[in-house]
């Protein structure tokens, strides 16, 4: 899975990152790891939200 995303992220351009954010689960309260791609300039925007 993670060489298709590489290779994804190279086919679409160097303007994608590739951001993993821990996050604890209300429901169990256990850490679950999400994983999105978003536009460079977005990233410190993404980490900073709830």
């Amino acid at each position: 899975m993670a060489k298709k995303t590489v290779a994804t992220l190279q086919k679409a351009g160097k303007g994608l990152t590739k951001v993993i954010k821990m996050v604890k689960s209300e429901k169990t309260g256990a850490y679950v790891f999400k994983e999105d791609i978003v536009p460079n300039d977005k990233v410190q925007e993404y980490l900073s939200k709830k």
